[in-house]
Parts: C-alpha cells; structure tokens; sequence
C-alpha cells in the first residue's frame, strides 16, 4: 500500500541535502516487519535486519535525478534525508537500495519502508510508527503516578516518544518487579493501547495491587549465642504488631531484608564473632502469595577477643599521637564498631594535617587457638592537598556571603577537615537550613587541589502569622506576628510581635544583626511594651505590671565557641491591681506604683552543638549578670547561668540535659524588686505542675510570689517520630524534671525540689517552637498546683 502524504518536487528534495539531523538515531530496529523493494523487475522481499539477504537485480545505469519521499505525517522530510545514504546523482543499485531500507528502518521511526523507481526518480515510501500521544495509569497507590511516568521514561516510554511495543512490554516487567520490591506479590498490571489521531495513540496502565503480603514468620537457624527473640529485635521487618498498620514493618521488602541482614552481621561483629557468616536466605511464599515465610542459615563461628595492635607505614613523624587514639585495650572483646571509631579517628587526624585522602587499613592476623585477632594497621596518608575552591549550592535566597562568613576553612590554604568540621556545625547553627552537607572532591588533572562543597537546603525563615489558640494555662490566645529570619538573604533578623492574651500582651519590635562588623560583632535592638495580668493565674495575686523598653545588646566572639555580650536598657515598670501578698506591699512602700530601671548587662556563651534547630550531639552554656544602676529607681543583681547537654545514645536517640541556675539580691540596701522575682512551674521549667506555682506563697493569700532563687534541671531522651525519621524538625520525648523557687529568707534545701516525669512531642512549627507534654508529679508538697496536659509555643528546651 502506498501512502499519498504529500509529493517532493525535484527542488524541495534537493533543499534537505545539508544533511542536518532533526531526530536522534532510534534504539530498536523492528526485524518482525517486513520491507519491500520494488524496481522495474519483480523483486523478492528484502529483510533489512539480516544481512545474507540477496538483493534484487537492477537495470545498469539508471542514475537518479530526483527523490520523492511519501507517506510522512509528523516527521520531517529533512530527517528523513540525513538517514537516507543515497543521493542525487548516484547510480541506484540493488545493494544501495537494501542499504537505504535498512538505515531507515534502524531509525525506528517506521513500521513500513518500501523503494520504487519511477522513470529516474526514487520514491521512499514510509508507514510511520505511531508516536504516544498520552500515558494514563490507573489504580497506583503505593507509588504516585508521576513517579511511575517518570520511571516509564527512564525505560523508554514517554509521551511525544515513538510507540514499541517491546519497550511497552519492558514497562509491564518493570513495574511488576517494583511492586514486588514491595511486597505487592498479587499485583496485576494491564495495559491498553487506543489509536488517537494524526497517527498517535493512548497508552493506559491499569494496576491491581492486590493485597499486601504479610511477614508469617521469621526464623534465624543455626544461631546458639543469642535468642532468636533477641536477634529478631535488631530487625525492620517483624511479623504483625498492633503497631504495624502505621509502620508496615510486617510488609516484605528486598530492601528492608537487606538492611536487616546488615544490622544482624554488625549485631555479631560487634560482640566477638569474626567468623560470622550469613550461609542461606530462603524467601517463600504461602500458595495464596498472601503470607511470606523468611528462613535465614546462620555460622555463628567463636567468639574472639582483640589482641596486640601493630602500627606501620607513614605516621608524619607523629607516631606516638597515632597510637594514643587507639583506645582499645588487648583482651577486650572484638568489636567491629570499636575498631571502626579508632579507624575514624586516626583518618580524621590524617585530614586535620591536610591529608585529605589519607587512609588506614587494618590488617587482621586472627588466632584460632588463643581465639585472639592482632591487627596491623597500615597508616597511608597521601599527599598533602589545599583547597582550591569552596562552592555553595542550595541557597537560592541566602547570600553566598552569609555562608561564607561560617567557614573556617579558606581557600588557597592546606585542607583541615577539623576546621570544616567546625565550619560545618557553625552553618548549621545558624538555623536558617533543614540540611547541611560539607563534603570534598579531588580536582581533576591535579594530585593536590581539593574542592569543598557546601550543600544546604534552605526552610521557610520569614511568617506572618494570626491565629487563635488555647493555652493550658492561659485558655484563650489571640496572636499576631511578623518576622522574617535572614532578611533578604543577608543573615540579619528582623521581628514584629503582636501578642495578645488573657495573662499576656506584647508589642515587640527586634532587629538582630549577627554581623555588625567583619569581624563578627554581633547587634541586637529591641523596643517593647509587655503587660503581665497575673490575675488571670490562679495561683498568682491580682495585679497587673506593664513594662516598656528600650535596649541594645552587642556580642563579641574571642574564640569560634566562646562569646561575650554587653548590653545597656531602659525599662519603665508600673504596677497596678491591688495584690495583697507582702512582697508588693514592700515594693509599693519602697519604689511606689511605678519605677524605671537602668540595666547594664555582661554576659558570656559558649556553643559547641551540631545543630541550631535539632542538636544531637554538643553543649551550649551561657552566664548573664544583669545590674539595675544607681541611675535608676531599681538597683539590683540579676545573675543567671544556664547548660545545656546533648549526647547520641544511639543514631536516633539522643539525651539532653538541661540545667538552670538563677540568683537575685537588691544592692546598697535597696530590697531586691518583685517584679523580677524568678518563678517555676510549667512547661518552660518544671512540667506538670502549674504555671509558676511552684515555691514560695503568699501568707495573706496563698499566692505565689516568687523568690529570688530559682534551680531547674531537665532530662530528656528525644528520638524522630516513627515513620519521619529524617525530619529533625520533630521530635518525641520522654523527661524527668526538677526544681523548685526559693525566697530570699529561705535555705537552699534540696528536699525543697519538685519533680515530675512524663512524655511529649517537639516540633519547629512555622509559628515558632512547639512543645507538647502529658505527665504526672513525682515530689509534690500539699497545696502545690498540677496540670496533666501543657502545651507551649516559644520554648527551645
């Protein structure tokens, strides 16, 4: 059948001659479809794809003087032409001829090609192969369906592509195997081709997936040392919990075995089994493929203990600082964990000497009848590298600036991983990135340039923010607020606070400037009014205090973790309400309802965590005298120190420790003021008690009143929520705390401390830090407040 598409004059055809290219060569030739070329005598069929085909016979000396081509709807003629290796002028044989059908054919554009002289012209006529005009796929849960269209391209199947139905087969396989990745061993796919318009046709993909595989039962044979129950626990995949609905954990997958073979090999490394080995892994079906049986073969071989460490190779003259990070002591248990900490350190002192590719390799020379391991350990540090370029990516809204300011690590200058370590944990502290990654690469053509590349992944910084909430001590919140972290990219914040409550009121405006100069001083500005009704706490006397001021506080760094911060502010107190409790009436008799404060405050801080927004690992300290000046109504001293402790248990569980200390006493015969007493109870200090009804009460009306001393110490263990393990935005908890508030006539006693414990769950919500918490006192005193369930936006511990 000839196709009349439309006809070449002998002008056009010549146009295409330049050869250009407009399609890229096809992947697969069709050998099933047959071709045909015709010339003036009857000619057998020629098959493109198998070369021992005879050509037909052509008549001696037609030279061609024009090429027709017929039968194209979407292709191009010149496309056509640069495959074509016949040419104008060129004498037509049967061998040309067959070689024509086969390049075209091997395009993969056509489905038909046939070659006809007419008089001296070459007609090609062509069937072209359907292009997709759309792909629609139905019934996809456990993947998204863009994901699965964008796999399907990957393997060939795109839309605007060439239909292959081989292609289209591959895609069916493709898809089952990634389904039964998943454990989706009763999936169904099904696939439907339409004929569309101008030559295209619609591809659909229907999906059963069936009902999910369920783990029956996991067995581990061979093993002696350990219960099958205790290895079972170092496993992902377990048969069916009352938690497994939300963690599938008892849905098969080849990826989760995987893993799990991995935790069981370390599970035996790291207790003495060196010869550990993993025989069989047997993965069977029930016939209703609705229930998987996992049997694993286990050698668990004997145990054996560390012996003697041997160091050679080259220690840059440094061997005694090599051999003291071997902290593993001869007869202690073989650990493979343990070896590779000593190895990590030894590499990690090789980089902070600038031998950025230096490594370590332990030689173990095991002794079965003393069931010992000696290890040699052969020292390589390379050749020495600098830095020739430090990159940033990621930061789309961040100034490259702001970033490199962090980095201890310059360019030009011998590489030290110790200081793109502290490089690395300075960027991170900023808290402007959910990610931060810091790694190298050797530069290509050179044996000593390295490049450092900074990774991260910026987060929403700037909120606008109006809401209604409910606080647990405070019921009804209305609030409002404007801020925006690194302003425009330039690393300074900027705030404008609008808060209002039944307990507290707030206008704040705060303006803080991380570098006010190069060398890293940092500013803070802030002018605020804030009202404090403590009628509307319980536990509190009826008053109100409202407070307004102005200061300005700069902090200069003398070491990358230490920084010291002095500060000067005005702040105007007035007191109203009629509280009836004895330290206001002594603080009414002595300043009246109003006084003004001139404070002049010194501080220090020192921050050595991994991580502004999530730490794991790291401490953060800080001390703050804060000195009510003659020049005021008030004269004080406000002393206040705080630590913080972060330590990984594990990869996911980290403890924290918090310790709070506060001190207070009036100067020069002055009583030290109420309005800056220290307060305890809440979920910004002693959980599960009520908010600041802890210490000292009132003997007129048993209200509290605060103290001038105040202790609290906080526990926590945090792990990421299950099933986010990777968002450290937020996390779950358990804590023990304690504490209490003492007057300024009252011993320190510590039979005085209060305690509580309980559980809750953090969280960096785009309105601030969010903390939940539900538990129960532990150490009360009759007349103490408790409250089960607290809730807080703002705390950071």
């Amino acid at each position: 059948m000839v196709f009349s598409g439309f006809l070449l004059s002998r002008s056009a055809a010549r146009m295409p001659m330049t050869r250009s290219a407009v399609f890229v060569l096809g992947l697969f030739a069709s050998s099933f479809v047959t071709a045909q070329v015709q010339l003036p005598a009857p000619a057998p069929p020629v098959q493109p794809d198998s070369p021992s085909v005879i050509s037909p016979s052509v008549p001696e000396g037609i030279t061609i003087e024009d090429i027709r081509i017929e039968g194209l709807q979407r292709i191009e003629p010149g496309t056509v032409f640069s495959y074509l290796p016949v040419r104008i002028g060129e004498v037509l044989s049967a061998t040309t001829a067959a070689e024509a059908v086969r390049a075209l054919f091997a395009t993969g554009f056509f489905q038909d090609v046939r070659i006809e002289i007419d008089g001296r012209v070459l007609v090609v006529l062509l069937e072209e192969r359907p292009a997709i005009g759309a792909i629609e796929i139905t019934g996809a849960k456990e993947f998204d369906a863009e994901t699965l269209k964008k796999a399907l391209g990957d393997a060939g199947l795109s839309e605007a592509r060439i239909f292959d139905r081989a292609v289209l087969e591959r895609a069916e396989q493709e898809l089952k195997r990634q389904y039964l990745g998943r454990g989706k061993y009763d999936v169904q796919v099904q696939t439907t081709v339409s004929p569309l318009p101008r030559n295209r046709v619609a591809v659909s993909i229907a999906i059963d997936e069936g009902q999910d595989a369920k783990i029956k039962e996991i067995r581990i044979v061979g093993a002696s040392a350990f219960s099958e129950k205790t290895l079972l626990d170092e496993f992902k995949l377990s048969t069916p919990t009352w938690m497994s609905w939300y963690t599938k954990s008892d849905q098969y997958s080849r990826q989760k075995l995987t893993g799990d073979l991995e935790s069981l090999r370390s599970f035996y490394l790291n207790r003495g089994y060196l010869e550990f080995v993993i025989d069989s892994t047997q993965v069977s079906l029930s016939a209703d493929r609705r229930d998987v049986f996992i049997t694993l073969v286990v050698k668990e071989g004997e145990k054996f203990n560390f012996g003697e460490f041997q160091f050679v190779g080259d220690m840059l003259d440094q061997p005694d600082t090599f051999k003291a990070l071997n902290t593993i002591k001869p007869g202690e248990t073989f650990s493979n964990e343990r070896l590779q900490e000593v190895l990590k350190s030894m590499t990690e002192k090789l980089g902070a000497l600038g031998y950025a590719f230096g490594n370590v390799s332990p030689i173990p020379n095991s002794n079965r009848e003393t069931k010992t391991v000696d290890f040699v350990l052969q020292v390589d540090p390379g050749r020495r590298v600098y830095v020739r370029r430090i990159n940033i990516s990621g930061n789309a809204k961040t100034r490259d600036e702001v970033i490199r300011r962090e980095m201890r690590q310059f360019e030009a200058s011998w590489y030290d991983s110790e200081r793109i370590r502290i490089s690395r944990n300075r960027i991170d502290r900023l808290g402007y990135f959910n990610a931060v990654e810091v790694d190298r690469e050797a530069v290509p053509g050179t044996s000593d340039q390295v490049d450092v590349n900074v990774k991260v992944e910026e987060r929403p910084l700037g909120s606008l923010t109006f809401g209604l909430g409910y606080s647990s001590s405070e019921s009804v919140v209305l609030s409002g607020s404007i801020s925006q972290q690194n302003f425009m990219g330039t690393g300074t914040n900027v705030s404008l606070e609008v808060n209002t409550s039944r307990v507290s009121q707030t206008f704040a405006i705060r303006h803080v400037d991380p570098y006010f100069t190069d060398d890293g001083i940092s500013r803070s500005l802030d002018l605020y009014t804030r009202t404090f009704n403590a009628d509307e706490i319980d536990s509190l006397a009826d008053y109100k205090i409202v407070s307004t001021g102005f200061g300005a506080r700069f902090g200069i760094p003398y070491t990358e973790e230490d920084r010291i911060f002095v500060g000067l502010a005005v702040e105007n107190s007035k007191l109203s309400g009629d509280p009836e409790a004895e330290n206001w009436t002594e603080f009414r008799n002595e300043f009246g309802n109003q006084a003004t404060a001139v404070l002049a405050s010194i501080g220090w801080s020192r921050d050595s965590r991994d991580s502004g927004l999530a730490p794991t690992s790291g401490r953060y300290q800080f001390a703050n005298l804060d000195y009510g000046t003659p020049i005021g109504d008030l004269e004080y001293a406000r002393l206040t120190y705080g630590d913080q402790f972060f330590y990984p248990l594990s990869k996911r569980v980290t403890l924290a420790l918090n310790t709070e200390v506060g001190v207070g006493l009036g100067l020069f015969g002055k009583p030290y003021p109420a309005i800056k007493n220290f307060y305890a109870g809440g979920i910004g200090s002693i959980r599960g008690f009520s908010s600041s009804s802890v210490g000292p009460k009132s003997a007129i009306t048993n209200d509290s009143i605060g103290g001038t001393k105040r202790v609290i110490f906080n526990t926590e263990l945090l792990a990421p929520l299950p099933g986010m393990a990777q968002d450290r935005s937020i996390r779950v908890f358990t804590y023990l705390d304690a504490g209490t508030v003492w007057g300024e006539d009252d011993d320190v006693t510590l039979s005085d401390l209060r305690a509580s414990a309980g559980v809750g769950l953090s969280w960096f919500s785009p309105v601030g830090p969010l903390k939940l918490s539900f538990g129960q006192p532990i150490k009360k005193k009759d007349g103490d407040e408790t409250e089960s369930f607290q809730f807080q936006i703002g705390s950071s511990f």
